[in-house]
Formats: structure tokens, C-alpha cells, sequence
């Protein structure tokens, strides 16, 4: 009997059979179809919940009229007591016009709300920051502005979201002269932070370094213009990367396109394609180490065929939502070493999920004034230190979401960075900036359990 339980032990395991083009794609619009049914029966994914005691409504004359004149006659005398009597040190505006809404395009600020309320679930759950969406009912730059300077008191900072490009930039800078609390553009820095992250570690497993490399950039709207900005921070070298717009790839003749429009793609215009390459998405991944593809939903925006001509032990980031520029079997089969997507139901996810909670959650906790490059940089070096802990593989480039510990710890990076950089308010230590980050972040997580486990959260439909 033992003997016979120590072979079946040894027995290896049944293969696995290979699932069809069809069957995966079947597959991947699984979250699609659940969505279809989840999001009427919940009618909205978020709520304002109390956050003190209410034991009877006598506890209201506290919490309002007459009581609440003591906390606004300080803050009168004192407007920095803002933070400490009321939510505002850890509250986040979540603004948009509906422009370009992950992979929709222009839908609008209705349209753009399910993703906006999304993206407020994503704050609290893993960051522990109360964001509200603000979906504008103007896609006017100089209104956004002015909307926002309106509304910045009650917020201690902004979360610019799905703006269309070349304006996000414009409306960014504006917001960043005219207030002093962070305003973050996350379709920039957000996705930034973790596809750098996940550049330098997906090249640590092929053994190539960031300054040989050469880069193919596939769109040049606001995520891949500011990945470009923050590889380069990173030691990836300007001359060697490819940036291809839907005209073609940028060059130097091409700078006069973007001198008054766009200063950004103008710089890299002169910046980057150190040859001079010609030519579309085709000829930018011919002979590249890394593609990052931050285009527009596909399949086949990059074919089997380009991930071929690309160098030896490839890397392939399609990031495009909710269809990447390739399916990642697709890019295997082509032979890239490494593939990544924006996608949680396939492996290596570089969405910028596990980037703005817990910068964010640093952010506030030492009431920075901006996020900087800086801040952002060191976001993605704890980021690659978790995953290195974790263990790299061609399926670990980062983190997981699943890992709770990521978010403190990247918040913990980010307020030291702050501080270093002299953007910070207030002065914590490592030790404080982790125990609070953990704190805020245990509690958020607990209530939602909480809220479950009670069925005050309903059980959703099967």
C-alpha cells in the first residue's frame, strides 16, 4: 500500500491540453459578460458610509449644528487645521470629462461614471483613500481648470483620469501652477511608475540592461509619452527608443507637427530615433529588445509577424484595454520571452492599479505638495524589490494585487522620496509612514469584509 502510494506520488502529472485561439478568447471576455450582469444589480459600486459613532441622534448636534461651529472657527483661525477636522488630508477628487475612457474613446461623462466609481473602489480598497468621481460636464480645457480650482478645498489631491490627449497635459501643468495640493494625471504617471517597474525587472531575466536596449513605443498619447519620459529617468537611452504615432514613427522632420501643440511629442521628436527610422509599428519593432504598446484596443494592432523581426528574447508589453494590441498566446508563439497586458485574467499585469493606491496613500500621508518624478521612480524600485522577493519569472515581472503588503510598502517609498525631495509637509519616519499606511489600509479592507460577511453587501447574482 505504501509503496503503491509513493509511485502515484512520483506519477507525473496529466498534461494539460492546449486550449484553442477561440476558447481563450472566449475565455478573456468572461469579466465582460459578468460585469453585464453585476453592475444592475448593484445599481453603482460605491457609497458614503459614516465613519463616526451615531448612538443616538443626539450625536448629531455634535457632528452638525450646533457643535459643528467649534471645528469651522478653527479652521478659520488656523486654514491648515483642514487636515486634522475633517476628511480632506485623505480624500481624492477623481475628475474627468469622459474624452478618452479607457479603450471607449470620447463617450462622455455619463458613460465614463462606471469606470470613474470603479477607480474610487480600486482607492479604498487597496489604499485606503476616500475618492469621489467628479465626471464634468465639459470637455473645455481652461473649464476643467476652472472646475477644479473650484472644487480643490474639500480634496487633498486630484486624480486627472481618461482626459483626452493633448489637453491632459496642458490641463495638468495649469492645475499644478495654480493649487497646492497633488494633482496626478494617472494615465501618465500612474501607468508610468508600474510599466517601468516592469520593464526593469522583465530585462533582469533576459540579462539585458537598461542603457543597451533598444525601446519601440506603440502610440504616443499620454501613458506612452510619459513611460517614455520615465524610462529614461530610469537609464533606458532616448536615442534608442522608436515612438510611433498613428502617422508613423516620430522624427526630427516631423517636430514642426507638435512645436505649438504638443511640446511633449515635439521633444521627442528630438529626442528619441537617433537613426532616423521610417516607416509604422512594423518597422519601430524590427531589431527592438522591448515594445510597449499603449495604443488602442486590438487584437492585431501588432501582429505574430512584428514580435518576430523583434531581437533575440523579446519583451512584450500590450497594455491596450480591454483588448491588448496582441493576445499574449499570440505574442508567445512569435516567440517573445516576456509578455505583459493590462489585464488582470492574464499573467504579468501592468495596469497602474498597483501604482496610484499606494502613491497616493504616501502622497497624503505626508500632505506632499506634487508627486514628482522622483516620488514616482521610487514607487516603481519598491515595486521591483517586492516582486524580486517574491520570486521572478517569465509570469512575475511585478507584483500582484492579491499581495496587500505592496501598497504600505509603496507608500512607505513614496513619502520618504517626498520628503527627501522637500515636497513634504509633514515629517514621518519609515516606522510611522508604515504603521499608518497599514493601518488605514487594514481598516479598509476589514469594513469591506465586514460589510459582506453581515450581507449589508448583498451576495451577487449567479
Amino acid at each position: 500500500m505504501a509503496g503503491g502510494a509513493q509511485a502515484r506520488k512520483r506519477r507525473s502529472p496529466r498534461p494539460k491540453r492546449s486550449l484553442t485561439d477561440a476558447e481563450r478568447a472566449e475565455r478573456a471576455a468572461a469579466p465582460s459578460r459578468l460585469s453585464a450582469k453585476y453592475h444592475p444589480f448593484y445599481e453603482g459600486k460605491i457609497e458614503v458610509v459614516s465613519k463616526v459613532p451615531i448612538r443616538s441622534l443626539d450625536d448629531l448636534s455634535i457632528w452638525y449644528s450646533p457643535g459643528v461651529a467649534a471645528p469651522c472657527l478653527r479652521i478659520v483661525r488656523r486654514p491648515e487645521l483642514v487636515y486634522d477636522l475633517t476628511n480632506k488630508w485623505n480624500t481624492v477628487a477623481i475628475v474627468t470629462d469622459g474624452s478618452r475612457i479607457l479603450g471607449l474613446g470620447n463617450i462622455g461623462p455619463k458613460a465614463g461614471l462606471p469606470v470613474m466609481e470603479g477607480k474610487s473602489l480600486l482607492f479604498k480598497f487597496l489604499g485606503g483613500v476616500d475618492a469621489h468621481p467628479l465626471c464634468l460636464g465639459t470637455q473645455d480645457p481652461d473649464q476643467i481648470v476652472q472646475a477644479v480650482q473650484w472644487l480643490a478645498p474639500s480634496y487633498g489631491g486630484i486624480n486627472l483620469e481618461d482626459i483626452a490627449n493633448p489637453k491632459c497635459f496642458v490641463i495638468l501643468e495649469r492645475l499644478r501652477e495654480l493649487l497646492d495640493i497633488p494633482i496626478w494625471h494617472d494615465d501618465q504617471q500612474g501607468t508610468a511608475t508600474i510599466v517601468t517597474a516592469a520593464a526593469l525587472n522583465a530585462l533582469k531575466l533576459v540579462g539585458k540592461k537598461p542603457r543597451y536596449v533598444s525601446t519601440a513605443l506603440v502610440g504616443a498619447g499620454a501613458a506612452n509619452v510619459a513611460i517614455a519620459r520615465l524610462l529614461m529617468a530610469a537609464g533606458f537611452k532616448a536615442k534608442q527608443m522608436a515612438v510611433v504615432d498613428s502617422k508613423g514613427i516620430l522624427t526630427r522632420e516631423r517636430a514642426w507637427e507638435f512645436e505649438l501643440s504638443h511640446p511633449d511629442k515635439y521633444e521627442l521628436c528630438l529626442a528619441t530615433n537617433a537613426g532616423q527610422r521610417q516607416g509604422g509599428i512594423s518597422e519601430a519593432l524590427r531589431g527592438a529588445d522591448l515594445v510597449v504598446a499603449a495604443s488602442r484596443p486590438g487584437p492585431g494592432i501588432i501582429t505574430r509577424e512584428m514580435v518576430g523581426s523583434m531581437a533575440d528574447q523579446p519583451i512584450v508589453f500590450a497594455t491596450a484595454n480591454p483588448i491588448p494590441e496582441i493576445w499574449p498566446w499570440e505574442a508567445k508563439e512569435a516567440g517573445a520571452a516576456i509578455v505583459a497586458t493590462g489585464r488582470s485574467d492574464f499573467p504579468n499585469q501592468v495596469n497602474n492599479s498597483l501604482g496610484f493606491p499606494g502613491i497616493f496613500r504616501g502622497t497624503l500621508d505626508v500632505r506632499a505638495k506634487t508627486i514628482s518624478d522622483g516620488m514616482c521612480l521610487a514607487a516603481a524600485a519598491e515595486l521591483g524589490r517586492i516582486a524580486e522577493e517574491n520570486g521572478l519569472d517569465e509570469e512575475h515581472i511585478v507584483p500582484s494585487m492579491e499581495d496587500w503588503r505592496v501598497f504600505p510598502r509603496e507608500a512607505v517609498a513614496v513619502g520618504l522620496q517626498a520628503q527627501r525631495e522637500g515636497l513634504a509637509r509633514r515629517r514621518r519616519s519609515r516606522q510611522e509612514l508604515g504603521e499608518r499606511a497599514e493601518g488605514i489600509i487594514r481598516r479598509a479592507r476589514r469594513q469591506a469584509g465586514l460589510l459582506m460577511a453581515r450581507g449589508i453587501v448583498r451576495r451577487p447574482p449567479h
